[in-house]
Formats: C-alpha cells, sequence, structure tokens
C-alpha cells in the first residue's frame, strides 16, 4: 500500500549576516551547508536561497519571495554570522509555514580573527526576537555547528515540519457522537481550531444513506479482488467482503467529495452499538485499508485519538494503529514467555488491543473474523469485519495529543517495543513493554485523564513528536513520558 496522504517538505535555507560582519562568511558556510545536505541526504528536500545573504529588511523581503517562487514550503533561517536579529525573524515571521534556526560554528583555531562569525551569541538575541514577535520556530538541542552538523539538524527537522504541516492543512471528518459510556473519547474542538485543524462533522445518517447509494456501484467487484488479495489465506468471512467494499467506496468517495481546500483528511466513525445492525457488519477491516494508505480512520469518532494517529503518519512516512491501552499481562505468561527473557518487570508490560482496526502490514498474521464482544449481545451475522491477529514485534513509540475538558493541550509520548510473544486472545493485540510503564500508568496517563485510546507508531519516534508537540503549542510540562526509575513524578508516594 501507498501512503497518499502526507505532505513533501521542501526547505528553504536562508542565510543572515549582520553587516558589521563579512557577508562572505555567511554565504560560503551556507555554500558549505548545503553541500554537506545533499552529500549526506539528497538535494530533492532542500533549497539553497541564492538570491541574497540577508542583512536588511528589504533583503528579507526579497528571500521571502525566492524561496515562495521556489516551491518551499519550510524555512531554515541560518546564521552564518552573528546576523540581524529583527530581519532574520521578520523573514520567520511572514513565512507561513513550519521554519527552524540554526548557526554557524567557527572552524579553526586558525581562524578566530576575521573568520569568526559569533553566531553563538547571535542565537540567543534571534531567540530573543522570536519570542517578542510572538512567531514559533523549531531551534535544535544544540543549535550551533559546522556545515555537517547543521546538515543533521535540518534533516532532523523534516518529520517536524511534516507534522506541523500536515496538522494546518488537514480536514478531520467524523460520523456520528461517542457511543454511550465513552465519554472518554469527547473533548472540546476548539483546540482543532486552534491548530489550524478543520474538522466536518456529520451523523451516522448522513453516513447510512451514502451507504445505501452505492448499493450498486460497479466497481465493487474490483474492491472485493483487492480484499481478496491482501487477505489470502485469512479471507474467513468471504460472505461480508460485498458490504464492506461498498462501506469502503462510500467513505473514500466521501472523502474526496468533502475534503474541500484541504490537502490532507483523517476520519473518525461511530462503529457501535447500532452500526452492526444498520450496517450489517464491523467497520474495522476498512479503517485499516484506509489507515494503511495514510488516511487514518479512528474508531468510536475519536477526533483526537485520529488527529495523533495523524501526526504519526506524517512523521514516521509509515502505517500507525490506535489502539486500548488494554489490560495487564498475567502473571503465568509474564513468568512463561517474558520474565528472563526480555529486561521487563511485569508492571513495566500491558496488552495494547482493538477489535481489528490495525492495517495487515502490522500484523504477524491475519484473518478476517466476527467482533467477538459484539458476538456476545447481537446475532454473529452482523459483528463479521475484524481484521485480527497479532501486531508484529518490534520496536514502537506510544504517543497521544488529547484536549482536556477545560479545553488545553497535552500529550503523552512513551517508546518501548511490542514483544514476540502469543498473544492468546483476539483481536488487533500485542504483549507491549515500555519501561517503567506501571509508574507512568499511574502518574501520566491516570493522573491527567487521559482516555483509553493510544497511537501507535512502529519505530522510535520519540525526539520529533516531543518537538512536534513543542512546536504547536503544547506546555513543557504538559508532555508526560515515562520517567526513568529514580525520578520521581510529582504526584508519586516518596514511600510508595
Amino acid at each position: 500500500m501507498q501512503l497518499n496522504n502526507i505532505p513533501s517538505i521542501k526547505i528553504g535555507v536562508v542565510a543572515v549576516s549582520r553587516d558589521c560582519f563579512p557577508a562572505s562568511l555567511a554565504e560560503n558556510r551556507r555554500k558549505a551547508l548545503i553541500e554537506a545536505y545533499t552529500k549526506k541526504y539528497g538535494a530533492e528536500d532542500i533549497y539553497e536561497c541564492p538570491v541574497t545573504i540577508i542583512e536588511s529588511e528589504i533583503d528579507m523581503v526579497n528571500a521571502l519571495k525566492d524561496v515562495k517562487a521556489a516551491g518551499c514550503n519550510a524555512l531554515c533561517v541560518y546564521l552564518g554570522n552573528f546576523g540581524p536579529e529583527i530581519s532574520e525573524t521578520l523573514l520567520a515571521k511572514h513565512f507561513d509555514g513550519p521554519k527552524m534556526f540554526c548557526a554557524a560554528a567557527e572552524e579553526s583555531q586558525g581562524d578566530l580573527m576575521d573568520g569568526r562569525g559569533d553566531a553563538y551569541c547571535g542565537m540567543l538575541n534571534a531567540s530573543y526576537n522570536l519570542k517578542i514577535r510572538g512567531v514559533k520556530a523549531y531551534i535544535p538541542e544544540y543549535p550551533v555547528g559546522d556545515a555537517e552538523d547543521c546538515a543533521d539538524m535540518i534533516h532532523d527537522f523534516l518529520p517536524i515540519a511534516r507534522a506541523v504541516y500536515g496538522i494546518e492543512h488537514l480536514k478531520i471528518i467524523s460520523f456520528g457522537p461517542r457511543p454511550n459510556n465513552f465519554l472518554a473519547c469527547n473533548a472540546p474542538i476548539q483546540q482543532l481550531y486552534n491548530l489550524g485543524v478543520e474538522i466536518e462533522e456529520n451523523s451516522e445518517l448522513d453516513l447510512y444513506e451514502a451507504f445505501l447509494k452505492h448499493a450498486d456501484d460497479p466497481r465493487i467487484p474490483g474492491v472485493i479482488k483487492e480484499m481478496e488479495t491482501e487477505l489470502g489465506e485469512g479471507n474467513k468471512k468471504p460472505q461480508i467482503l460485498p458490504k464492506l467494499a461498498q462501506y469502503e467506496l462510500t467513505l473514500t468517495d466521501w472523502i474526496e467529495e468533502h475534503k474541500g481546500y484541504r490537502e490532507f483528511v483523517a476520519v473518525t466513525t461511530k462503529c457501535w452499538p447500532a452500526f452492526q445492525t444498520m450496517f450489517g457488519f464491523v467497520p474495522c477491516y476498512i479503517n485499516s485499508i484506509l489507515t494503511g494508505r495514510g488516511i487514518p480512520v479512528s474508531c468510536e469518532v475519536d477526533i483526537y485519538g485520529t488527529l495523533s494517529e495523524y501526526i504519526g503518519t506524517v512523521i514516521s512516512q509509515d502505517i500507525v494503529t490506535l489502539l486500548d491501552i488494554n489490560n495487564s499481562v498475567p502473571k503465568d505468561m509474564y513468568h512463561d514467555k517474558i520474565e528472563g527473557k526480555f529486561p521487563y518487570k511485569h508492571t513495566d508490560t500491558f496488552m495494547g488491543f482493538h477489535c481489528g482496526n490495525t492495517c495487515s502490514q502490522r500484523l504477524s498474521f491475519h484473518e478476517m473474523r466476527n467482533q467477538k464482544i459484539m458476538a456476545r449481545s447481537l446475532p454473529e451475522e452482523v459483528t463479521n469485519g475484524t481484521l485480527e491477529g497479532d501486531i508484529v514485534p518490534g520496536e514502537i513509540t506510544f504517543y497521544r495529543l488529547q484536549s482536556t475538558a477545560d479545553c488545553k493541550l497535552r500529550a503523552y509520548i512513551a517508546e518501548g517495543e511490542v514483544l514476540p510473544v502469543p498473544s492468546c486472545s483476539f483481536g488487533a493485540i500485542g504483549v507491549f513493554a515500555i519501561k517503567e510503564m506501571g509508574r507512568f500508568y499511574r502518574h501520566v496517563l491516570i493522573e491527567k485523564n487521559y482516555p483509553h485510546h493510544g497511537a501507535v507508531a512502529f519505530g522510535k519516534y520519540g525526539k520529533a513528536l516531543f518537538e512536534t508537540f513543542k512546536y504547536i503549542g503544547v506546555p513543557v510540562e504538559e508532555i508526560g513520558y515515562n520517567q526513568p526509575a529514580g525520578v520521581r513524578y510529582p504526584t508519586e508516594n516518596p514511600w510508595a
């Protein structure tokens, strides 16, 4: 499957120079930076602004025109020397897109007379001016370096830029209110607008009407063949594929017809309890298909869940999933299959689960089944449509962006892994391990009132997620993480 719902980023690199320093110093350092970047990472996502070295406000205007004409949708302001804090921060202010600042280090002890640029000092003034202008920009952990160092900083900025740009050009399409007893997935949408996300809220009746209109869609047989190919031997419920194909076309057509002026889309739907009896199936497999194409579809009208998934998709440029932080690992399973084999305590482990929404490419094996929980109270024939299997072992990042009831942004991030341990259970499920999960669960997830859904990216993406959340306005003190042993949470009992 090809991810086709994420931005491509082109970063314009603009060098700046304070007029009492040699402009050639900034120009030569910029050329060395571009050479180092293209040698290591290629030239596809970077552009060297050749128009001028920015020394004045007029230079800033000319550089802004140049990077826009070159199709740049992200910006790197490079302090080749001390730099003019007014002009350089005005450039960031007027550039419409994500931006970063980094600065040149001195190259040699033999060139500290005319070759000293003082950009280490200039970064302080730049950051001060960004603050008083209210301009958001990414500044690396240590933002001063030689050409190779700064090339790495710019490359680290790419996933952050993709996420920021994607959020600002995203529409979330939702269907239906949250299911009863799932208030945990409810959150004020004001912060979506504050972030620049567009939201389109629809009724389940709107979706059902659109579904009925697709009953005889001539594309259905072709979609069924695609499903049969993907499912292979896991095609255990072939009788439900026509309706699932009809539903897939309903959603994909809705997305195209309602995308409007937005470049990217994420979706969230109400998937129970009336969905099964009215539509005649569960939508989990279709959610997995679209998520595998880079269009996250979260369950239970979890709007911030699908936004979290989308952020992970564009950062990782890979498939993500949304899971319940669901159940504990039985002690006998821990003793038999984990203890002594992996470096985790029992309380570091848990099981992440959802009915069947995880893309087949992220499952060790997969089968089309019926939704076991729903089938306890509904006829089995209307609960078919889950894609079940154990989640592939490997590194993961568990994370979520959330608005609180009083409309404040907060987030959490925890890196860990899915263990190669059979789940012995049903659904799309895996045995997860995160260092100090028990304390993190109590003093971040519970203490900060997070819902049961967490997004999962397949790999270690904590660094980029942290910087993205900072950039979009989540207070640093509201970004929770799994603190190591010996580092106490504010609410943690010191004698526990």
